[in-house]
């Protein structure tokens, strides 16, 4: 059964080169990267499988537009020892959300909406919300009406006060994802706010998903099919889905949990058969390969292979730190539009660049865009306690640079 620490990281957390779709071989020489450093990824990856700390793990570097390295290690399923493969699919949950938010930009741009538009203009059932002024521990609250409705850049920035965690009548949604997009939503605008719009930070699930629902609604089409032809058939990341379809099964990773130190398989639905919701929050299924591409067009400035995305200064507004001084997301982290930016070097983010930005998912998986450097780098397991594999990747990484 999948842990509750699994189902608590769920609803708390949920970056190129020649065609990447078939990826290319590795130049380390071209990328400007040590070789012999970089073969350290897969010796070390390799040393936490033998441990049982992971199943397996792949593992992408880019930097100049080039591969420098693209490894399998371990197995996608532990029980049947099936090996690890480069175009394994991985669940990557919440590095769904900058995918999402490239989503709203796009319609910016094309005039559909603006950043500082209340939520309430497109979805009208957040009219007439409430914030929680006081509260008299379980037992009661005190109910005002906010200062200023919620905007689409507060549900960027994780500044709206929408809720962190999951409320009762959604309990079970990350495990049967039983309920439409649109439901989810207008139960969500019925729900009051944690705190004064744009006063604090707050990382929210719902309000990812609330702009899913904005997407559907200005699009005219699912959340799902605007994503599948306005950003995954233009980049070629033909591996990402929000609903995968039954040809791909085979390549899907199992899910695992560490317990006592051993890993237990999940008996979460890896493939969400049943699914109706879309989880613009942290639905995405995605390869290596798929997810460079993706954030090798951020690192171009909006464009890949010659697909125009996104303008430069879209991508330069998402990916600056719009949260001022708040508290925001751990140490040395603020947040752009949809993504964390490091503002300071400390704790794991120590080898990154200031102006650094990506995103992590419940699962363990982790991508980032290294401006300053030209790199991007891709870590994907299938097991959420996985924080010291995932560091040590970038660690050595940044320490394969030689220019």
């Amino acid at each position: 059964m999948i842990s509750r620490r699994t189902i608590l990281l769920c609803t708390a957390l949920f970056s190129l080169v020649p065609s990447l779709g078939a990826a290319p071989p590795a130049n380390p020489a071209k990328a400007g990267m040590d070789p012999d450093r970089l073969a350290r990824i897969p010796a070390r990856m390799k040393a936490f499988v033998d441990k049982g700390t992971i199943p397996g793990a792949v593992t992408l570097v880019a930097r100049h537009g080039s591969v420098a390295s693209l490894e399998a290690v371990g197995y996608m399923d532990w029980e049947s020892k099936k090996p690890m493969r480069t175009d394994t699919i991985f669940q990557i949950m919440s590095m769904t959300k900058p995918v999402t938010a490239v989503g709203i930009m796009i319609l910016m741009e094309e005039g559909r909406l603006a950043l500082s538009d209340p939520v309430e203009k497109h979805l009208p059932e957040f009219k007439g919300m409430w914030v929680v002024e006081e509260r008299d521990g379980e037992k009661s609250r005190t109910l005002v009406r906010p200062r200023r409705p919620i905007t689409l850049r507060d549900l960027l920035t994780h500044t709206s006060g929408m809720y962190g965690q999951v409320p009762e009548p959604l309990r079970d949604l990350y495990r049967n994802f039983d309920r439409p997009l649109s439901e989810v939503v207008a139960m969500g605008s019925q729900a009051p706010l944690d705190f004064q719009p744009g006063t604090k930070w707050q990382y929210s699930n719902i309000g990812i998903a609330t702009l899913g629902r904005i997407i559907e609604v200005l699009s005219d089409e699912p959340y799902e099919k605007f994503l599948e032809t306005r950003i995954f058939q233009p980049l070629g990341m033909k591996d990402s889905f929000l609903f995968i379809p039954s040809g791909r099964y085979e390549r899907v990773a199992s899910l695992y949990t560490l317990e006592k130190d051993k890993l237990k398989k999940s008996d979460f639905d890896i493939y969400r058969k049943r699914a109706r919701y879309s989880m613009p929050e942290g639905g995405m299924y995605a390869t290596a390969a798929d997810l460079a591409a993706f954030y090798q067009m951020m690192l171009n400035g909006g464009t890949y292979q010659g697909k125009r995305i996104l303008s430069r200064a879209t991508v330069d507004l998402m990916t600056q730190v719009h949260t001022g001084d708040l508290a925001a997301g751990g140490p040395g982290m603020g947040y752009g539009l949809a993504w964390a930016v490091v503002r300071e070097p400390l704790g794991a983010l120590a080898l990154q660049s200031v102006g650094s930005y990506g995103h992590g998912g419940a699962f363990g998986t982790y991508g980032w865009v290294d401006p300053k450097r030209d790199l991007v780098g891709v870590f994907l397991v299938q097991q959420p306690a996985s924080a010291e594999v995932r560091n040590a990747f970038v660690a050595m990484v940044n320490s394969a640079i030689v220019e």
